[in-house]
């Protein structure tokens, strides 16, 4: 039969900046952007959306944006900035997504206009999704302000909010127009936040770059003492490699394989089971520990090498395990989080373990015994079995 063919693409570019006092009337970075982006458009608004927790550890930061933005005068502020809960429950709460559009609305925040969200990865997620789906895509700008969302979730290309009472149900591949990473957002970080977002620079060493992963192994006491060299070096890095990633790969994950997820598939799920007690960095790092000494116990990597990366965690201060992980029988909770996984893929599991430091494939069948067999090592603290 005839038919009509048609095969078109689209280029994102956008840049990731890397700044102090974001907000400072003597730092135009900012507003050199917005006037710079679509300068013929002559009428442009913006609408702020701060994470409440930010908010209250900057008691200052709405003042400092509306004086900046009277200042700067070529970008019209919404006076009504919303500050909104952080956390996953931003994401699990629609009535905080429906606030977003909301506003979205009242104040006429068009194509041309931009959203910006300030605060961690949720809050990010949430507002990135919410901006996607109005008006079939408003402009969207990200502030993270955390090291979890400035090293990670904050430079990629992913929005979403959870539902079903499975995380990122509904989202969407978009991505911003461009990052501000402000060093200065870090500095109230309670320490278990601080350590959190270390996680991610793991899991892109162990997969990507071993000497990332040595560089981390020789900082990390600078990176737990709070040291801000090491931290913005790390941040910086892991971005990069991120970035990398998303533009050499398959950026929308049309296909079934997500190597920045190694770690993760118990991640999500412990997150869950934990009601979100366990952050996800937390979480992260225990799904990392796991899988690497399952790495180990099916031979694709040595003990030494488990042994490194069970170190490392450690010494960055993170726990090794947690009762929920645990792998006692078939059904045990944990494993749903394989079938979620498989099921958030498109039917296969795919699941990266690693063949060495720096390098990982993708297998796609889990070994119940081997799992009950390395959570049970991470349990008791032993030495990794050598294989």
């Amino acid at each position: 039969m005839e038919h009509l063919h048609q095969s078109f693409s689209v280029q994102y570019n956008y840049n990731v900046f890397f700044t102090s006092a974001l907000f400072s009337p003597e730092n135009d970075l900012l507003n050199n952007f917005l006037i710079n982006l679509n300068p013929a458009v002559t009428v442009k608004k913006i609408l702020c959306v701060i994470d409440e927790g930010v908010a209250k550890a900057h008691q200052g930061l709405i003042t400092e944006i509306k004086n900046y933005f009277s200042k700067y005068v070529k970008t019209q502020l919404v006076q009504d900035i919303l500050v909104i809960p952080g956390g996953e429950q931003v994401k699990n709460d629609t009535r905080y997504f429906d606030q977003v559009l909301e506003a979205i609305n009242v104040h006429g925040i068009d194509r041309h206009s931009f959203v910006a969200a300030i605060g961690g990865g949720a809050v990010l997620d949430m507002v990135g999704y919410a901006a996607t789906i109005a008006h079939r895509g408003i402009k969207h700008i990200r502030i993270p302000s955390t090291v979890l969302s400035q090293n990670d979730s904050g430079v990629g290309v992913k929005n979403g909010i959870n539902y079903f009472n499975k995380k990122n149900f509904l989202g969407t591949f978009s991505p911003p127009v461009a990052v501000f990473n402000d060093e200065l957002f870090l500095t109230t970080l309670s320490d278990r936040d601080w350590r959190s977002g270390i996680a991610e620079a793991i899991k892109v060493a162990l997969i990507k770059d071993a000497a990332f992963f040595e560089w981390l192994e020789a900082n990390a006491a600078a990176l737990a003492a709070r040291d801000t060299a090491a931290m913005n070096n790390q941040i910086w890095k892991c971005a990069k490699l991120h970035l990398e990633h998303i533009r050499s790969a398959d950026p929308f994950e049309n296909g079934s394989a997500r190597p920045l997820d190694f770690g993760h598939w118990s991640a999500h799920k412990l997150e869950y089971l934990s009601n979100f007690e366990v952050r996800h960095g937390e979480a992260v790092a225990m799904g990392i520990a796991l899988d690497s000494v399952y790495s180990n116990l099916s031979g694709r990597i040595t003990a030494e090498e488990a042994q490194r990366v069970i170190n490392l965690i450690q010494a960055l201060g993170f726990d090794l395990t947690h009762p929920l992980l645990q792998v006692n029988e078939s059904n045990s909770p944990i494993l749903q989080g394989l079938e979620e996984f498989r099921e958030h893929l498109g039917g296969q599991l795919t699941i990266t373990l690693l063949t060495g430091i720096g390098s990982g494939e993708e297998v796609h069948e889990i070994d119940p015994q081997i799992l009950k067999q390395a959570a049970g090592i991470l349990n008791n603290q032993t030495a990794i079995i050598q294989h």
